[in-house]
């Protein structure tokens, strides 16, 4: 007859030959002879709400291609710089996301308050990007069209700016339109820009890139919508002059009015 050591051990090898779990046991030192109790059962599906479906949307590419999505890219005459992943949280990433809205696909909806810009498309989806905003005092909402987009813009901050930021005044020089910086790496719009209309009216505000991918995420420009350099291109290539922009209203935020739109970056 075996003994207990024997069969101990002799219980041990046939488990292991037959795959039977080891590690997966909740209870931290089992009998040798328990019954293996039965796996659990899996968790039950996420309710299909608009959030929670935003929720479970995956990164663009997942997390191994965050390297490659937002590499260091030639861009025209230019280099945009790679993005390192401690800049920039993860929600704040290029996604596909659902996204349930009464808007037509090809807009743009902005929600300043959770910093995030959407792209609708159809199916009940959209691409979703993390976006810096406005910071107290120039958080707005309203409705604007895409009247014109440039690469690599100059920036032409406005003079109620430069009487904020005097030391401005020793980096802007005299382009083309007035006084400004001349487009490239430095400059605040970084390497795209879609300019905002109300009708014949020029808003002032633009969704443009930054030369500051860390300030996405967060409340700190002067009404502008700022994206990572590499965003704003991918962006940049799907929408087309006359798009629809929507700013969803967020707190402290006031109606667009035009005579007291003084933005910059």
């Amino acid at each position: 007859m075996l003994s207990v050591s024997r069969l101990a051990i002799a219980a041990a090898i046939l488990s292991a030959s037959l795959g039977l779990p080891g590690c997966q046991a909740t209870n931290p030192a089992p009998s040798l002879f328990a019954a293996a109790p039965p796996p659990p059962p899996p968790p039950p599906p996420p309710a299909a709400s608009p959030v929670v479906a935003e929720r479970i949307g995956k990164p663009l590419g997942g997390d191994a291609s965050f390297s490659a999505i937002y590499a260091e890219t030639k861009d025209g005459a230019f280099t945009v710089p790679a993005v390192k992943a401690g800049q920039v949280g993860a929600a704040f990433r290029r996604q596909s996301v659902a996204y349930a809205t009464k808007e037509a696909p090809g807009t743009i909806v902005v929600d300043p308050a959770n910093h995030f810009l959407y792209y609708v498309e159809d199916g009940g989806r959209a691409t979703r990007y993390g976006v810096g905003v406005g910071r107290e005092g120039f958080v707005w909402a309203g409705e604007a069209t895409i009247k014109s987009k440039q690469e690599w813009p100059d920036w032409y901050p406005p003079k109620e700016m430069i009487e904020r930021r005097p030391d401005l005044k020793s980096t802007v020089v005299q382009l083309q339109s007035g006084v400004g910086l001349h487009g490239g790496p430095h400059n605040p719009l970084g390497a795209r820009a879609m300019y905002l209309w109300q009708g014949d009216k020029d808003t002032l505000f633009r969704i443009h890139g930054t030369n500051e991918p860390s300030s996405i995420g967060h409340s700190e420009s002067s009404g502008c919508i700022r994206m990572i350099n590499q965003d704003v291109i991918d962006l940049y290539q799907k929408v087309a002059i006359g798009t629809k922009v929507v700013v969803l209203g967020s707190p402290h935020a006031q109606a667009l009015n035009l005579a007291q739109s003084a933005p910059g970056r």
